[in-house]
C-alpha cells in the first residue's frame, strides 16, 4: 500500500494527462487505466517511446488486426512501459499465433499473448493454451452465458498456477458462490472470483475480506459499484493491511482525485468509477518486487489480473459505444 496519496495522485494525473495529449479522442476510461500501466512499472510516460511503440504496431499489422482495435492504446503503453518494445513485441506476435491454435481471433487473445510472454517461455506456450483452453471451456460450462472471449485472459493467467484444474474450478466457484450472497450476478462477479483465485487462501476467507471491504467503503461514507468494479475490489481484499486501513486509504485517494480535472462536476467520471480508481491506485505497491513480502507479491499477480480486467472493460465500454453511435446515425 502506498505511503503517500498526494505523490502517488499527482503521478497518476501527470501520467493520465501525458497520454491523453499523446493520443486525443480516445476513450475517457482508457486513460487511467493506462496511466495505471505506468505507475505499476515504475516508468514515466515518454512521448518519443509512444510514438515510436504506437508505428511499430502500424508497420506490422493490418488495419483489421486483433491489435489494432479497441485494446490498441492500452497495448501501446504496455510496450512503452517496458524494456525493449521491439523485442517484447516480436514475441507477443509469436505467441499470438501459437495461442490462435486454440482460441478464436480476438482483441483479448493479443492482450493474453502480451501478458504471457514477460512470464512463460515460448517452448512452453502450446501446452499453457491447450491448458487455458481446457480450463476456459469448463468456465463456460459452469456459466455459458457469462463467460465470452475475456475470459480468455483469465484462463490464460490461470493455466500458469502450479494448482491442478479441479482445484482452480473449485477455487472460482466457491468465491463465486460466496460472493454471489452479497453481489449481484454479472460479469463482473465473475470476473472478481477469477482474480481471487489466483491467491492460494481459502474461498471463505478471500470472499469475506472482499465483502467486509466493500461494506467498510460504505460505512466510511463511499460509494462503490457492484459490476465492472468489483474485480480491482477483489485484488485490494488480497493485499496486506487492515480492512480499516484499506476503506480509509480509499475514501482519501478518492478525495483527492474529487478535485482533479476529470473526476469533478457533472462532466467528470461517475463518483463509483472514481472510488474504483482510487482502489486501483491503492493497490498499486511502493516498493519493488524483491523488496516485497511473498503476500504482497502475491497481491502483485492479482493487480496484474485486475489490470487486465480494467482493459477489457476499455474494449467493453469502446465497443458499446461505437454501436451506440452508429445506431443514433441510422
Amino acid at each position: 500500500m502506498h505511503t503517500n496519496p498526494q505523490e502517488l495522485v499527482a503521478r497518476f494525473i501527470e501520467a493520465r494527462d501525458a497520454i491523453r495529449a499523446a493520443f486525443r479522442l480516445e476513450n475517457d476510461y482508457a486513460y487511467p487505466v493506462c496511466a495505471h500501466i505506468f505507475l505499476a512499472a515504475h516508468r514515466p510516460v515518454e512521448a518519443e517511446k509512444l510514438d515510436r511503440c504506437k508505428a511499430l504496431i502500424k508497420s506490422t499489422t493490418g488495419p483489421f488486426s486483433s491489435f489494432r482495435g479497441n485494446i490498441r492504446l492500452p497495448l501501446i503503453c504496455m510496450l512503452a512501459a517496458g524494456d525493449d518494445p521491439e523485442g517484447r513485441w516480436d514475441r507477443t506476435q509469436r505467441y499470438y499465433k501459437a495461442l490462435k491454435e486454440d482460441f478464436f481471433s480476438s482483441e483479448y487473445l493479443a492482450l493474453a499473448a502480451l501478458l504471457l510472454g514477460d512470464t512463460v517461455k515460448e517452448a512452453d506456450v502450446p501446452a499453457l493454451a491447450d491448458r487455458g483452453k481446457a480450463l476456459y471451456g469448463r468456465m463456460r460450462k459452469e456459466h455459458p452465458f457469462l463467460t465470452g472471449q475475456e475470459d480468455s485472459v483469465f484462463a490464460l493467467l490461470l493455466a500458469e498456477s502450479s494448482r491442478s484444474d479441479d482445484e482452480l474450478i473449485e477455487d472460482m466457484e466457491a468465491c463465486y458462490a460466496l460472493l454471489d450472497e452479497r453481489f449481484p450476478k454479472g460479469d463482473g462477479l465473475q470476473t472478481a472470483s477469477h482474480v481471487l483465485a489466483l491467491s492460494d487462501q481459502a474461498p471463505e476467507e478471500k470472499a469475506r475480506r472482499m465483502i467486509e471491504l466493500f461494506d467498510g467503503i460504505l460505512a466510511a461514507g463511499g460509494k462503490y459499484g457492484k459490476d465492472r468494479q468489483l474485480p480491482i475490489l477483489a485484488v485490494l481484499s488480497l493485499s496486506e493491511g487492515s480492512v480499516e486501513e484499506l476503506s480509509s486509504g480509499i475514501l482519501e485517494i478518492d478525495g483527492l482525485l474529487s478535485v482533479q480535472k476529470g473526476y469533478r462536476g457533472i462532466l467528470g467520471l461517475d463518483r463509483r468509477t472514481r472510488t474504483m480508481h482510487a482502489a486501483m491506485l491503492l493497490s498499486l505497491p511502493d516498493r519493488q518486487p524483491e523488496l516485497m513480502s511473498a503476500t504482497a507479491q502475491q497481491a502483485t499477480l492479482a493487480m496484474i489480473a485486475a489490470q487486465q480486467a480494467l482493459m477489457c472493460a476499455v474494449v467493453a465500454s469502446s465497443a458499446a459505444s461505437s454501436a451506440a453511435a452508429s445506431s443514433a446515425s441510422h
